[in-house]
């Protein structure tokens, strides 16, 4: 298994924009919390104390994972192709009631299937790897079999 994150452009500019807004604008907010509630006293029963404390720790975590993720991560780029389905292209399809739908496939840590975002790694991006307009893909979804034809390539 390899260690590497595949990132589309927009996905890693995403990454960079959120671990800037979370060092420079929302740490510094909740040290400034933390000061303020050591003001307040007793830290052992200090509520305002310990949730900014969790705060920090959540931010924290997350600034660590976004900063790995970027350490690992590939930039893809496969915007010039027209050709066939890769990572960061976007691409419209059409199931077999006529329902078309828009879908971009980018890597396991942009996926948000709910906007259209499918990651490589799922079996329905994996299903669309390298297809084609005019192919018919079958993804195994868990309530059945779904049918799609690509229609274009954006």
């Amino acid at each position: 298994m390899t260690n590497q994150i595949l990132l589309t452009i927009e996905g890693k500019e995403k990454l960079e924009k959120e671990v800037k807004e979370l060092k420079e604008v929302r740490m510094p907010d909740i040290i400034e919390k933390i000061e303020q509630a050591k003001e307040l006293g007793d830290l052992s029963e200090n509520a305002e104390y310990h949730s900014a404390k969790e705060q920090q720790g959540l931010v924290a975590g997350r600034i660590a994972e976004i900063e790995d993720v970027l350490k690992k991560g590939l930039v893809v780029d496969s915007s010039t192709s027209k050709e066939e389905i890769r990572i960061g292209t976007t691409f419209v399809v059409e199931d077999v009631t006529g329902n078309a739908r828009e879908f971009s496939l980018v890597g396991f840590s942009e996926a948000d299937p709910g906007a259209g975002r499918i990651s490589n790694e799922s079996p329905m991006g994996q299903a669309f790897m390298n297809k084609k307009p005019g192919d018919t893909v079958e993804v195994d979804a868990p309530r059945g079999a779904i049918v799609y034809k690509v229609l274009e390539i954006k």
